[in-house]
């Protein structure tokens, strides 16, 4: 194969746009330790992608700390697949935020105060998160509301919902400010604990994580709902005319969205690994995995990979020397970094129209292509 075709195959594409914006927001992560503490960049920058390598000389502790970072991974790649999966559909689910935070809501209420059996609660997080993105799409749908300022009002009423009920004295500790632990029946089944240092929160959320991914990309490419669905999404007349249910269908993209958000909630709260605080803000969860599913580049097994990724980086922010930076530098470096994920799209355009000008130049030379 030679390198012209395998620059001009998508997936290659993808991939190359990736690891460019990556690199560069480490790039960029390293100019600002540079401009704040130069005698220290290089030393902040190894420890923060060094990450938990930093236990390579005990291998109990570091199979403990992976695991960590895979259950921490689940939310931000279930994030990105609801995203992704709407965004396929023609649809910009901003609303994956509010439609996560309905998911803590149902979790964690059934899983505290009801001491619902675990499949039950995550069951109650997906219709609850579901519900969250029928209003979304029936907005959509039957009035023309556009889906991103419908999400964003149903973010923040998901918030001070969620602090209502979760601020209650029968979930919530009030002399720590945070919810009790979820009951023994609600906590999810363990999940390949030995082999990651007896991690208590290594659970089914892992594979389970995994199977979504697959099922998203099948019912995407490979059925003819997942059809019906783009086909909508690219032009909503267009649909109507070949016989299909267009307003169905965008509500229909934006309930399973929801669902996936609800999904990814549930499979966070119930490892136990977390506990819910009041909060002032929407959780970032669902804006990050915005980035994620395009740094992905919209692949739902590329979204499991760079969720990895961003989550990777973001814990290894915490192993930064405080003595030398100010703590909030990591957070500013892996803002950048997710910032730069957007540009995926755009790193993927310039590599076409590369290719597609040295095709017309060897047209124009007379060489075959």
């Amino acid at each position: 194969m030679n390198n012209k075709n395998l620059f001009g195959k998508p997936g290659f594409q993808t991939l190359l746009a990736s690891v460019l914006c990556a690199i560069f927001g480490i790039i960029l992560g390293l100019i600002i330790l540079l401009l704040m503490n130069p005698q220290h960049a290089f030393e902040g920058m190894y420890a923060i992608l060094r990450n938990f390598f930093k236990y390579s000389n005990n291998s109990t502790n570091l199979m403990y700390y992976m695991g960590s970072t895979l259950v921490k991974s689940v939310p931000v790649i279930l994030c990105a697949e609801a995203i992704l999966f709407a965004y396929k559909t023609g649809l910009f689910n901003i609303g994956a935020a509010g439609q996560y935070t309905v998911g803590i809501i149902a979790s964690l209420y059934t899983g505290i105060a009801l001491k619902w059996n675990w499949f039950l609660c995550i069951l109650a997080a997906v219709l609850a998160a579901a519900l969250w993105g029928f209003i979304c799409g029936f907005f959509k749908a039957y009035f023309n509301v556009n889906e991103v300022i419908a999400g964003i009002m149903l973010n923040w009423i998901a918030l001070y919902i969620c602090n209502i009920i979760l601020g209650s004295p029968v979930c919530m500790n009030q002399t720590k400010s945070e919810t009790y632990n979820v009951s023994a029946p609600s906590m999810l089944p363990g999940f390949l604990r030995g082999l990651f240092g007896n991690n208590n929160y290594m659970t089914i959320a892992i594979p389970i994580t995994i199977v979504v991914a697959i099922a998203i990309s099948f019912v995407i490419n490979k059925t003819t709902f997942g059809y019906e669905l783009k086909a909508t999404g690219h032009s909503k007349d267009a649909a109507k005319y070949a016989g299909m249910n267009a307003k169905r269908n965008i509500i229909l993209s934006l309930v399973i969205s929801g669902a996936i958000a609800g999904l990814a909630a549930s499979l966070y709260y119930l490892t136990g690994i977390e506990h819910y605080k009041i909060s002032s803000s929407v959780p970032q969860m669902g804006f990050s995995g915005i980035a994620v599913a395009f740094l992905g580049g919209l692949n739902p097994i590329g979204a499991i990979f760079a969720g990895l990724f961003v989550e990777y980086i973001t814990l290894g922010g915490q192993y930064l020397n405080t003595n030398y930076y100010n703590p909030q530098v990591a957070d500013l470096m892996i803002a950048i970094i997710i910032y730069l994920c957007g540009f995926v799209l755009f790193f993927k355009n310039i590599l076409n129209r590369r290719i597609i000008a040295k095709s017309r130049i060897s047209r124009e030379g007379g060489v075959m292509k």
